[in-house]
């Protein structure tokens, strides 16, 4: 099984970080639009489309505001496994976000892990970008 780990400080408060990560509805407005182009509810499960045009249904695993931890599976896409985890640490001037999944195949973990590094680069982007 393949793991991927991503982290990125972001220059931003913690809880205005956390308070984007877990808004399950708004991905592709408030944490990385561009990256996800749509978001839309189907029940509790989160249809996501992303900027190359690939989709996937993600299960909500657990939402932990304590932790600031987001855990989530994709069920309908190009995975047999898939389990994400977000989750933002405090620290001095700002915050960690880091982003892990594991996976298989591990043939696509090569692909995943490069959509994941766009992925924190445009949270980093988005959330540092001053108030309008």
């Amino acid at each position: 099984m393949a793991h991927i780990h991503k982290e990125v400080w972001i220059e931003a408060d913690p809880d205005s970080v956390w308070s984007a990560l877990r808004d399950w509805g708004a991905l592709h407005e408030r944490l990385v639009p561009g990256f996800v182009t749509e978001t839309r509810l189907d029940g509790e499960d989160r249809i996501v489309t992303f900027f190359n045009g690939a989709v996937a249904r993600e299960v909500l695993v657990d939402s932990d505001d304590g932790a600031r931890r987001l855990a989530w599976s994709v069920v309908d896409g190009p995975y047999s496994h898939h389990n994400g985890v977000a989750q933002v640490l405090p620290v001095e001037d700002g915050c960690r976000f880091v982003w892990t999944a594991d996976l298989l195949p591990d043939e696509a973990a090569a692909a995943t892990a490069e959509m994941m590094e766009r992925g924190v680069r445009t949270a980093k982007e988005t959330l540092e970008r001053p108030a309008a």
